[in-house]
């Protein structure tokens, strides 16, 4: 018994050593994503800044203490290094969680990692050139004449990574689905029963998350939220066709 549990201490501790290692890669990773997006941060800024200079051409964003701008710059910068360094993040992830799974379940690894990633992308992108300069262009002229706007860098680019980063994870639906069939917890056949209800929630979810009441800029989120629901009942019910030869071999029953 004793001898048990000296071995399950001393697995217990590899553990915590794979984990460190990981983590430490990880933020190595992070580290040289930042290093390489420092060299671009103003091009990155002006990236960021086209949803404001397209509502309001000739204005500038203000800061409004001295050390607003330089942090901005730096949380732009880092950002821009988690995205450069993601590939390497989700390997060190797979890397940390592959030795627990079956030798069947590997092979689900790289794909899913890869759609996730893709996915995100998607959705920032989207955020970016879409929906954010349409919110823009919607929030400055709402309070109409009498009002003139004073935007704060820091306050511009947290709206802006908001943004960005609720459509990222937004777009994750379809894996998440797909996910969530292959593990059994839904059925295409439950998801497509209740596509009424998941419809109303996207709209509920989209007016939570958009920061602008018109019905026009909540329908820019809740329609691709709607459209990936369906792409996540197609990818589930490929995923659950390709499940089921596994599924079907049931043990003979004893004589």
């Amino acid at each position: 018994m004793a001898g048990e549990s000296a071995d399950q201490r001393m697995s217990f501790l590899e553990h915590l050593g794979e984990l460190r290692k990981r983590i430490l890669w990880t933020l190595f990773s992070i580290m040289g994503g930042l290093a390489i997006a420092l060299n671009f941060t103003d091009r990155l800024m002006k990236f960021v800044r086209r949803p404001f200079d397209q509502a309001l051409p000739g204005m500038k964003l203000v800061f409004l203490y001295p050390t607003e701008a330089f942090w901005v710059y730096m949380k732009v910068a880092l950002i821009a290094g988690i995205v450069l360094a993601m590939p390497m993040v989700l390997y060190q992830i797979w890397a940390f969680v592959a030795p627990g799974l079956h030798a069947h379940e590997r092979r689900y690894a790289a794909p899913f990692v890869i759609a996730g990633s893709l996915f995100f992308l998607i959705g920032a992108t989207f955020a970016q050139l879409v929906v954010i300069p349409f919110a823009m262009r919607f929030l400055v002229t709402f309070p109409g004449p009498d009002l003139a706007p004073m935007i704060s860098v820091g306050s511009y680019v947290d709206f802006v990574l908001k943004f960005t980063l609720a459509f990222g994870a937004i777009f994750e639906l379809p894996v998440l689905i797909t996910l969530a069939t292959w593990m059994g917890l839904v059925t295409p056949q439950f998801l497509a029963k209740n596509r009424k209800y998941a419809i109303l929630i996207n709209f509920i979810l989209a007016a939570i998350l958009t920061p602008t009441p018109d019905v026009f800029n909540q329908t820019l989120m809740a329609g691709p939220m709607i459209i990936l629901y369906e792409l996540g009942i197609i990818s589930a019910r490929i995923v659950g066709r390709r499940a089921r030869p596994a599924a079907e071999p049931v043990p003979e029953a004893a004589p």
